[in-house]
């Protein structure tokens, strides 16, 4: 196979499945490779001994207004139909709805809404004062003024995948065209083999961190069986305590998650740094003085042509699962037009 034809890929969750799968249609020779043991990356799901499915990293709930998006996965999932529902457990046992609501800021008092639920947060889960972050972090989580229950009330489709997300993964990367390798990191010594790199890794890792690191909040996720048919209200519960727990999820309320009937299985978050956590990196931090955006950028400009960094880690920038996907098929779409203008009389076989 000729340099010319081959792609490499490094990180095989939403972005680079995606790509993967595109660039595969079109007649390019795919290598997807991931450091860790499973594909799907952050959004891999598992069933347990109980029948149970669990999401390895935290809740994955798909949820968008991208008509675009939501047709390219269908060609690999069907879909169960689910609107996501929130409770914050405060200190005397009440359980609340969030985003608040008008009826919780009621309960709560509309003059502690940051104290209770704002601020205890941002210190657990950025480890940090609530004015030193970004305040485009908190508006993600609006305060309403109505009744609704629903945790993502705007967007057109929500829905969990079928069979779950590995599975979906599994269909995407099942073309002749993509060769997949686990357990193997990246090394600079094989850019030469492909003519394009698409990568995933933290970009500042990549250039060995050569103007500083770039910082990550991450999160440690603590599973655990309780012989009980339920527990919960919702899926999702937050915790409103100082503890360094921010929230629990019971996977049975989820659809397609198991039906058990008396054992159900938790998961707790436990944010940190991600040098606590095995340099597990999931959120980039936004500080006020935008440092490390400022830090990225120098890096973005650093980056070889022969390579795109894509995802959470190559752009430095939080994404929804949709935003990954939509992206990602804008990456490959870039990729395959300037591919074609390269080659011989158009060609791109």
């Amino acid at each position: 196979m000729s340099q010319s034809s081959k792609t490499l890929i490094v990180g095989c969750g939403f972005s680079g499945a995606v790509i993967a799968r595109t660039l595969a249609e079109h007649g390019r020779v795919v290598h997807i490779i991931d450091q860790r043991n499973h594909i799907g990356g952050n959004a891999h799901d598992f069933v347990n001994e109980h029948g149970i499915r669990v999401h390895q990293y935290g809740p994955h709930l798909f949820h968008t207004s991208n008509d675009k998006v939501v047709q390219w996965l269908s060609a690999f999932t069907d879909w169960l139909p689910y609107q996501h529902r929130v409770k914050a457990l405060l200190s005397d046992g009440r359980y609340v709805t969030l985003p608040v609501n008008k009826e919780t800021a009621e309960i709560v008092g509309c003059d502690r809404i940051i104290d209770v639920f704002f601020r205890p947060y941002t210190r657990k889960m950025w480890g940090v004062e609530l004015e030193q972050l970004d305040p485009a972090i908190l508006q993600r989580v609006p305060v309403r003024d109505d009744l609704n229950e629903f945790y993502f009330p705007n967007d057109t489709f929500q829905a969990m995948p079928k069979d779950g997300y590995t599975a979906m993964f599994q269909r995407m990367l099942d073309h002749p065209n993509i060769q997949l390798q686990l357990n193997k990191a990246f090394d600079k010594a094989v850019e030469g083999q492909y003519s394009h790199v698409f990568n995933s890794m933290p970009i500042d890792q990549y250039f060995d961190y050569c103007l500083g690191e770039l910082p990550y909040r991450s999160v440690k996720f603590h599973h655990h069986t309780l012989p009980m048919p339920s527990i919960l209200p919702a899926a999702t519960v937050n915790f409103t305590h100082d503890q360094p727990y921010t929230r629990v999820t019971e996977w049975k309320k989820l659809p397609g998650h198991g039906e058990h009937p008396s054992h159900t299985t938790l998961t707790f978050e436990e944010p940190c740094d991600y040098k606590d956590n095995h340099m597990e990196r999931y959120y980039p931090v936004k500080d006020l003085q935008g440092i490390n955006l400022q830090r990225y950028q120098q890096y973005r400009d650093m980056v070889p042509a022969h390579m795109t960094f894509i995802g959470r880690c190559g752009l430095y920038a939080y994404l929804d699962m949709h935003q990954a996907i939509s992206s990602a098929l804008a990456a490959a779409d870039n990729h395959l037009k300037g591919f074609a203008k390269a080659m011989p009389f158009g060609c791109c076989n």
